[in-house]
């Protein structure tokens, strides 16, 4: 039996956020037996997905954080690529990918893939740096990958770049009444109670302090509401002391990072987005595959929508109550839940054909990668 064609994945470090969930998507999906995953993590000690990794056969590597002006950095990136030869690279990192693709390009992998799963990227004192390296993917990879339309332009500054959705499994996220109700009473939540709900790691660009002025203004016209807030984070401290400072920390749950976001998401009445920009978030996609009615940004690409008329879309410079009325709004409209998988599928965001088409794409790429 013919050994599979190792890919190499370049992240960051392989926790519960969404570049590294879609990841997974498609590794659970893609045939094993034809194409194994390799992970090349910029951070030590074990993350969320490390066990699942090892149990579908992938190997685990570990180099030291990202840092183009560490000479030790540099020199990790040289032994690495020096011992171990891949012929397909595919480097999630975004800004940052010219790095090791550039070290990948010079030990022989034929096919480097720079995948862009951002529309902007903080400006904090690391942002020129980012920039420096972002002119230099081009020239690096061979091969262009983005989340959105929006995320490529921005990435890659040309339209030269295949989309690959943030896929999921549909059909896990089929919207089922026993669900709900079984995670609402597992949080204490009534089963009339309109629950407000967001997914995200608490860092500034996902805007949770804007998430809790609008709950709080939800609450003034219905006490009985509730917030749920999955995830983790730096900010998470000084969100939680927010809510204890408004008086309202015993109706919000902070649930930290769960495995069952699926389950989550059917258990409440409106997703809750007021990103400073994202590019195209993958628990957009699942919140939709529930069948759950979204509100979002102006700042979230508009592809977003897959079409099912469950995302609405508020500026960030409107006030919080009309957020707060939005959300009434379309909480109080009857939805029919049952249509999110149909609406997810038909919109190409399913992982069993994203994943055979990434496939096709590795093994074709490296086939034609022998003819030179």
């Amino acid at each position: 039996m013919l050994e599979p064609m190792r890919v190499l994945q370049v992240v960051t470090k392989m926790d519960r956020g969404g570049l590294e969930t879609f990841i997974m998507n498609m590794y659970r999906q893609i045939n094993r037996e034809k194409v194994q995953f390799d992970f090349l993590c910029h951070r030590q000690g074990e993350h969320d997905y490390d066990e699942e990794i090892r149990s579908l056969g992938g190997r685990i590597y570990r180099i030291s954080r990202c840092n183009p002006l560490s000479l030790r950095y540099l020199k990790e990136l040289d032994t690495f690529f020096s011992k171990h030869h891949y012929k397909v690279v595919h480097s999630h990192i975004n800004c940052m990918s010219s790095l090791p693709l550039a070290v990948a390009r010079r030990y022989g992998a034929a096919v480097r893939i720079a995948h862009s799963h951002s529309s902007r990227q903080d400006k904090d004192l690391k942002y020129p740096i980012k920039l420096m390296c972002k002119r230099f993917i081009r020239h690096n990879a061979t091969d262009l990958f983005a989340c959105g339309v929006e995320a490529g332009k921005w990435m890659f500054g040309t339209s030269n770049f295949k989309v690959i959705r943030n896929a999921v499994d549909v059909s896990s996220y089929a919207f089922d009444k026993s669900v709900r109700s079984r995670v609402r009473d597992e949080l204490e939540i009534e089963s009339n109670a309109l629950v407000i709900g967001h997914v995200g790691r608490f860092e500034t660009v996902k805007n949770h302090a804007f998430i809790i002025s609008v709950f709080a203004t939800i609450l003034d016209a219905c006490p009985s509401a509730v917030l749920v807030l999955v995830g983790d984070g730096a900010l998470r401290n000084n969100i939680e002391k927010q809510t204890i400072s408004l008086g309202i920390f015993n109706s919000a749950r902070f649930l930290g990072i769960r495995s069952d976001v699926s389950d989550l998401l059917q258990a409440m009445d409106c997703f809750l987005m007021p990103s400073i920009y994202e590019g195209l978030p993958l628990v957009l996609v699942e919140a939709q595959a529930t069948g759950l009615p979204c509100l979002v940004s102006d700042s979230i690409p508009e592809d977003c929508d897959l079409g099912g008329k469950l995302v609405h879309r508020v500026s960030l410079r409107e006030d919080v109550s009309l957020w707060a009325g939005r959300i009434m709004a379309i909480s109080n409209v009857g939805n029919d839940r049952s249509r999110g998988v149909s609406i997810v599928r038909q919109a190409g965001f399913d992982a069993h054909d994203v994943s055979a088409r990434l496939q096709e794409f590795y093994m074709l790429a490296a086939e034609e990668s022998n003819e030179y």
